[in-house]
Parts: C-alpha cells; sequence; structure tokens
C-alpha cells in the first residue's frame, strides 16, 4: 500500500515488548518517564492545536524501533486501578517512521506519513471467504475460553484491516508477530497472517487438549488400580483374620523368606539387594514381576542341599553289575571314583581350594548300548539324585548360559533348571547327545559348554540369568554321543572319554534274558511262566534277526514276538504256556535278515567270484562289514584309468590310487598281470552306495580285491581286513579295532586280518570273541594277500570280470 503525502509530527511514546494496533485501547504507566515524556509533549502541542493530544506509539525491542507506528489518542488521564498516574492511549492508524525533528517537551519528535489502508468495496469473493474463515476461527477460540461477550463484537467487524487489527487483543501472539502484523500495511496480507496465527495456535491447543485428556485418563486408571488394590489387601487381611492367620506368613514377604533361608553370603547379599528394589517399586511397574521371578527362583535352588555318598564300594559294584551286563571300562571308572571320594572324605580333603571332587565322563558309541540309561545306574549305585538334560538340537547359547533378566520372558539355563530339579547340589547330569549340539547367529552352545565342563572352573559358574556364582564341581557330570568327531576338541579336552564299543553275543543273551524279556512280558501283559524263550531262540535274534552294536533292535525283535503270541492266544490259536524255539522264529515273526556269509551256499556268497573282498569299518552305528568290488573294462570299449563309485570321501579314493599305484610298481615281483592295468580300466566300488564312507582302513581291503581280480584267486570268505596300505606296501595302524572285530564276529568271520602295530588294542576286546576269531596282525600288504587269497586252482587262466 502507498503513504499518503500528508506529513505528521509527533512525539514517540515507546512500547517495550509490547505492540499496539490500530484500534486498540491501552491504559499506560505515566511513572514511566518515557511514557510521561511524550504524554505531556502531545497536550502541549494539543493546546495549540484543537482535538486531543496525539502521541506515536512505536514498539522498541532491545534498544532498536520498528519501522512503523501507530498514532494514538490519549483519551483520559487519571489514576489507574492501583491507584497510580495513568493515561488510556487509543490506537487510530498506521504511520511509517521518518526522520527526527524537534518539539516542546522532552519527548523524541519524529515525522512520519499515515499508510493508506484500504480495500476495494464490495469485497471480492476470496477476500471474503478470508473474513469468514477468520471470524469462525476466532469464534471458536473465543467460545473455548467462555468469551461471549466479546464474540458478538468480533461479528460485528466488517472492515478488513480492522479485523486483522482487532488480533492484537490476541495474548498467544508474541511480541515479534505482533511487529509483524503491525508492519504489514497490505490489509488482506494481514488478516492472512492474522488466520494463520490462529489456525496455529487451534491446533497446538488441540494437541495438548489430547495429551491433557490421556494424561488424566492415565492417572484416573492408576488411582482407580491404586484403590482397587488397597481394597484387595483389605480384604486380604480380613480373611486372614478369619482364618486364624498371622499377618506376617504373607508368601509375598520376601525379605522375611530370603532372610530365612540358607543361602550363601554373596547370594543372600544380591537377593537383599533385589528385595530393596522390589520395595522401592510401585505394584504396577514390570521390573516388580521380574524381580519377584528372580527370587523365587533364587529361593528354590538348594544351595546347600547334599545328598550322602554311598560309600559302599561293594554295593556301588553290585548295582552296577545288576542293572548293566558288560559296559567294564564305565563300571571301573565309577568305582574308582567312588573309592577316591570315600578316601578324601576320611581325611578331611572333601573340599580343596573351593573346589569338590566332581567328575565329568565322556561316553561315546553306537545307539542302543545303554549310554542313557547307564546315567540312571550311576546315580543309584551313588545314592545320588539324577537329571537328564537333553542337548539334541540345541543352537542357542542362551540355552546354556541363561537369558539376561532385561529379556521378556528371561529364563535360567538347563545346568540351573536341572541343579533347581534334582533338588540337590551334588547330583548326576545326563547330557545326552552332546555331540548334536548345533551353532547358528545365536551363538555356540558347545562353547558355553567348556566353564561347566571344566572341573577347574565349574565351581564358580555363573549363570546369566542368576548372575551370581553357583558350585557345579560336586555334580557328576556324564555326557553322552554317538560320534567322536562331533565333539569339539577343546570340549572333549575337558572330560574323560570312556568308549561304549558295543555288546558282545553272549552280553546280549545275557542283556535279553535278564532285563529285556522280563520288561517285554509286562508291556505285552503276560506273566514270565505264560512265555519262555529258550537260549537258542535268543541267540538267533541277535545273531540272525538284528546285526547291531546295541539292543536296541533286539528288544524290539522280542517285544513283536511277545504281541504276536499275545495276538494268537486271544485269537485262540495258542495255548499258553508256550516255549519259543530257534525253530518257530520264523512262524512268528519271519524269516531272518541277517544270515552270515558262512552259513550260505557257496555259489551265492559275495566272494565267490575274483575281485571281491571283505573290510571292516565303524560308522555311527558300531563296527560293520564292508565289501568292496573290483573289475576291469573290456579293452576294446572301457577307457583306461580308475574309476571309483560308492559316495567315496577324498582319503578313500586316495587309498585306492595307493592301492592301485602299488599293485602297478610291484606286480612282478606279485605274479600279477599288471599288464592289464595299463591298457585297462580299473572300477573299484563299495556297495551301499547311499551310504557315504571315508577313512584310510580300506586300503588293505582294496588291495586284495585288486590283486585277486588279476590273479583270478578268489578272497577267502571267513576272512576279513583292516588297515592303511603305503606306496611301499607298508600295513599301518587305524582306529576303531575293538568295534571292527565286533562286527567281524556278528557277521560270522572267523578269520581277521589288523595291523601290527594295532596289536595293543586287542587289550579291549572281550576274551569270549578273542576265542572265537583267528586275529593275525600284519606289517605288509605281501602277508595280507598269502592270508587273504586262496590257492590258485591248476594253473588255469583266471577268470577276470569285465565291467558291462
Amino acid at each position: 500500500m502507498a503513504s499518503t503525502s500528508t506529513p505528521l509530527t509527533l512525539p514517540v511514546l515507546p512500547l517495550d515488548d509490547e505492540v499496539v494496533l490500530p484500534g486498540m485501547v491501552v491504559p499506560l504507566d505515566l511513572n514511566d518517564a518515557d511514557v510521561r515524556a511524550a504524554v505531556e509533549a502531545a497536550q502541549a502541542a494539543a493546546r495549540s492545536e484543537p482535538g486531543k493530544p496525539r502521541v506515536l506509539l512505536v514498539p522498541r525491542m532491545d534498544g532498536t524501533y520498528a519501522s512503523t507506528g501507530v498514532l494514538g489518542t490519549v483519551e483520559q488521564v487519571g489514576r489507574l486501578a492501583d491507584g497510580d498516574p495513568g493515561a488510556l492511549i487509543r490506537g487510530r492508524e498506521r504511520v511509517k517512521i521518518g526522520a527526527g525533528t524537534t518539539g516542546p517537551g522532552a519527548a523524541l519528535w519524529v515525522e512520519g506519513t499515515r499508510v493508506d489502508e484500504s480495500v476495494p468495496e464490495p469485497l471480492p469473493g476470496q477476500i471474503a471467504e478470508l473474513v469468514k474463515e477468520y471470524k469462525a476461527l476466532a469464534t471458536a477460540w473465543l467460545r473455548k475460553r467462555g468469551a461471549w461477550q466479546v464474540v458478538d463484537r468480533v461479528q460485528a467487524i466488517d472492515d478488513v484491516s480492522a479485523l486483522a487489527d482487532n488480533s492484537g487483543y490476541s495474548p498467544f501472539l508474541s511480541t515479534d508477530q505482533k511487529v509483524e502484523l503491525l508492519e504489514t500495511a497490505d490489509p488482506v496480507a494481514r488478516l492472512k497472517l492474522a488466520t494463520q496465527h490462529l489456525r496455529d495456535h487451534l491446533a497446538e491447543q488441540d494437541v495438548a487438549e489430547t495429551i491433557a485428556k490421556d494424561v488424566q485418563e492415565g492417572v484416573d486408571k492408576q488411582q482407580r488400580e491404586f484403590l482397587l488394590r488397597r481394597q484387595l489387601e483389605a480384604v486380604r487381611k480380613e480373611l486372614r483374620e478369619l482364618n486364624g492367620e498371622a499377618e506376617g506368613e504373607e508368601s509375598d514377604d520376601y525379605r522375611a523368606r530370603v532372610e530365612a533361608a540358607d543361602l550363601p553370603e554373596k547370594v543372600r547379599e544380591a537377593a537383599l539387594k533385589e528385595v530393596d528394589k522390589l520395595e522401592r517399586s510401585s505394584d504396577q511397574s514390570p521390573e516388580g514381576s521380574w524381580i519377584r521371578t528372580w527370587l523365587d527362583t533364587v529361593l528354590e535352588l538348594p544351595w546347600n542341599e547334599r545328598t550322602e555318598d554311598q560309600y559302599d564300594i561293594r554295593g556301588a559294584k553290585t548295582i552296577l553289575d545288576a542293572e548293566h551286563a558288560g559296559l567294564e571300562d564305565v563300571k571301573e571308572r565309577i568305582t574308582e571314583y567312588l573309592a577316591v571320594r570315600k578316601r578324601r572324605t576320611d581325611r578331611g580333603l572333601g573340599v580343596i581350594g573351593g573346589r569338590r571332587g566332581g567328575a565329568v565322563l565322556a561316553l561315546v558309541g553306537p545307539p542302543g548300548v545303554g549310554k542313557t540309561s547307564l546315567g540312571e545306574s550311576v546315580a543309584h549305585a551313588m545314592g545320588r539324585k539324577f537329571v537328564r538334560v537333553a542337548l539334541g538340537g540345541v543352537r542357542d547359547e542362551a540355552e546354556i548360559r541363561g537369558h539376561r533378566r532385561t529379556y521378556v520372558g528371561a529364563l535360567p539355563g538347563r545346568i540351573v533348571r536341572a541343579i533347581k530339579e534334582a533338588g540337590s547340589m551334588n547330583p548326576v547330569v545326563l547330557l545326552d547327545e552332546i555331540d548334536k549340539v548345533g551353532s547358528d547367529f545365536r551363538g555356540d552352545p558347545a562353547a558355553a559348554l567348556l566353564e561347566v565342563l571344566d572341573p577347574a572352573q565349574n565351581h564358580t559358574f555363573r549363570d546369566h540369568y542368576l548372575e551370581v556364582e553357583l558350585d557345579l564341581s560336586d555334580v557328576v557330570f556324564l555326557a553322552t554321543a554317538n560320534v567322536l568327531e562331533a565333539i569339539p576338541e577343546a570340549l572333549l579336552d575337558r572330560m574323560e572319554l570312556v568308549r561304549l564299543d558295543g555288546y558282545t553275543e553272549d552280553e546280549k543273551i545275557v542283556i535279553a534274558r535278564d532285563h529285556l524279556l522280563p520288561r517285554q512280558l509286562e508291556r505285552a501283559g503276560l506273566e514270565k511262566a505264560e512265555v519262555t524263550l529258550e537260549e537258542s531262540a535268543l541267540r538267533k535274534l541277535a545273531g540272525e534277526y538284528t546285526r547291531e552294536a546295541g539292543v536296541r533292535n533286539l528288544e524290539r525283535s522280542i517285544a513283536r514276538l511277545l504281541r504276536k503270541v499275545a495276538a494268537q492266544q486271544e485269537l485262540g490259536e495258542r495255548k499258553l504256556p508256550f516255549t519259543v524255539r530257534d525253530e518257530d522264529l520264523r512262524d512268528l515273526i519271519g524269516r531272518p535278515h541277517h544270515v552270515p556269509e558262512s552259513a550260505q551256499d557257496p555259489a551265492e556268497r559275495r566272494t565267490a567270484v575274483p575281485g571281491v573282498a571283505t573290510g571292516l569299518a565303524v560308522t555311527g552305528a558300531g563296527g560293520d562289514v564292508l565289501f568292496v568290488e573290483a573289475s576291469l573294462a573290456d579293452p576294446e570299449t572301457g577307457a583306461a584309468g580308475l574309476t571309483l563309485t560308492g559316495q567315496l570321501g577324498d582319503v578313500m579314493k586316495e587309498s585306492a590310487q595307493i592301492a592301485l599305484s602299488f599293485l602297478r610298481s610291484h606286480g612282478a615281483e606279485l605274479e600279477l598281470p599288471v599288464a592289464d592295468l595299463k591298457d585297462r580300466g580299473v572300477h573299484i566300488h563299495f556297495p551301499a552306495g547311499a551310504v557315504p564312507k571315508d577313512g584310510p582302513s580300506a586300503g588293505v581291503t582294496m588291495t586284495t580285491a585288486l590283486a585277486s581280480l588279476l590273479s583270478g584267486r578268489l578272497v577267502r570268505t571267513d576272512v576279513a581286513m583292516t588297515g592303511e596300505v603305503s606306496l611301499t606296501g607298508r600295513v599301518l595302524p587305524i582306529g576303531g579295532v575293538k568295534q571292527k572285530l565286533l562286527a567281524a564276529h556278528r557277521a560270522g568271520v572267523t578269520t581277521v586280518i589288523i595291523p601290527k602295530r594295532n596289536e595293543p588294542d586287542l587289550d579291549d576286546v572281550p576274551a569270549e570273541v578273542l576265542d572265537k576269531l583267528d586275529v593275525h596282525a600284519v606289517t605288509d600288504v605281501r602277508q595280507v594277500l598269502e592270508l587273504a587269497l586262496s590257492p590258485a586252482t591248476n594253473g588255469a587262466a583266471p577268470e577276470v570280470p569285465v565291467a558291462a
């Protein structure tokens, strides 16, 4: 808007941090020197001019004057409400401030020009909508404040400039916002600015009201809950008095429970700290429930509870012998442990350096040999509590060491839970299937077990949930595993290894007669006198119907046999009592699944043709026999070279290369037609191709198969062999001799060839097995070939199998 040319000379009345807009009426205190000087100067000037005294109201912020002021008239001079002298001034119009000038009195005089604020009539549509919006917003705000008498006055204002300046009464506007309104000369722009300020303020009010409402509702809910809880406590108190209970017997009195409990000193201090936190926290705090759960866990742990060991060494050995046949190594180790404990206790050496005399044993063996059930027998023999912890498939490290209490649903680890379940600090804890523990992004549980199973560290085991020291040094840990290689080396180093390599046939008969048969008779609903199994029938079940290191399948066969007898008796097809003989087995449970090679027809034996040899291997299920087949390709159709099949590992493939290289370099010495090896392809196959195989111990078996193929001499049916072969023909030692000899015995083999350096391992083989085997310890492949190959047949040309 353009300023008019009419000049004005006015005294300045500065307003500190305050703004007056046209149309506003404000009282000013004349005690202020600047205000008094301006009013007196205006009064002096008015004596020579008609009309009321005039002043220029100018905002002053930090000593700086605004560029625009308001022409104001002094309406009245008198006393304010508090009795101080004052003046009532009305704002009239905007004035653009110019240069300073002189005038009467002590006030500052300036020249100024009026600002044109005219708006075209009638109002355009957009401006009319803006006026309507501003009035609606102002009405809404005034109604919220209860200023009903002002609503009508605002609605009556039709001038755009006056309506915009009316916002100067708004208390929510800051000084800067009012100065901006003052310096905006265009009435429409000023009204838009006032509308925006009012709209923003209403939005802030809505948010503030919503927050205040939510807070009030929350406070009301807390007060209501507090009142209800106090009423509930009062009701419980009345009920206790009616039932004659003392007020101090309330279960929630954790401080009394902690002080009464028999806790170690450090644990008591930690528990009392948590009780202090619980007393300071409110009932609505989630931390209260976490603390209660932690205190319950600590109070339920048997910190000072211990069972007395039974130091009757002969009695413990009798219990072990009665509950498990065989397994002499484990029985001896437990007997030794009890004997040492007895002597330490007798000499007052129960605790040394804070550590007690626990034990950590690793029972490694194939499935079904009784590793898990042995744990219960050990606990029974020692007079201790028994707890089984299944580790198969555990992948979370927190399963062992517990979760931090900050997590929702946090729990202590499985070790602490096992101690709590046992109810004593010296139980027998069976860590079942420790070789099946996995690891992923949640951690490695096997690494968390390092501290648990270390006798030098586990007396200060600290669970993440408890965060107090737990003494595990008096616990007997028994870890079971099927595969030794699957246990991490650092973990295996902390345990004493005891191998369970399987049962002999005689041991299986004893187990079946004394343990399996009575249990299955009870499960089948039969009396002991109603069904009897002859020893010959049990032997045939163990030897021909099941071929395994353990007795699990043997027990299943006995159960199946008894179910068949029970069903026939109910159908009236058989009368009881009944004695099962070996010839009855085929009619009851079908044909045998495993017939020894020696019992088969000579023409049907797998070694009935040259190029097939019998080896021995160790699998996760114990020892087993392994056949190796070799053939030569037709020189016209087959390509030269070595072909290996049967899902073999790298080590076994290298053993085949070594066997072939040895025969090529020493063929003339062994009187073998090695020319066939140069021109014809060699194929070596290991049956059961779906089963992965690896290891060096089949070297002598592959060498024998190839030598049999080239010489045409059959490999003896009753011979099985094992050993690693070198390029010079040396037979090197291998592992698993006991398991392999047990497998040979189960398969009906009578002659076994092993490396010379494995002779000390024969001490671990049961005497009854060695009595039935002819074991040859050799150092060279030539000795193997002499023992394994049958004599040549009358100098006839060998019939070499040809690959298809």
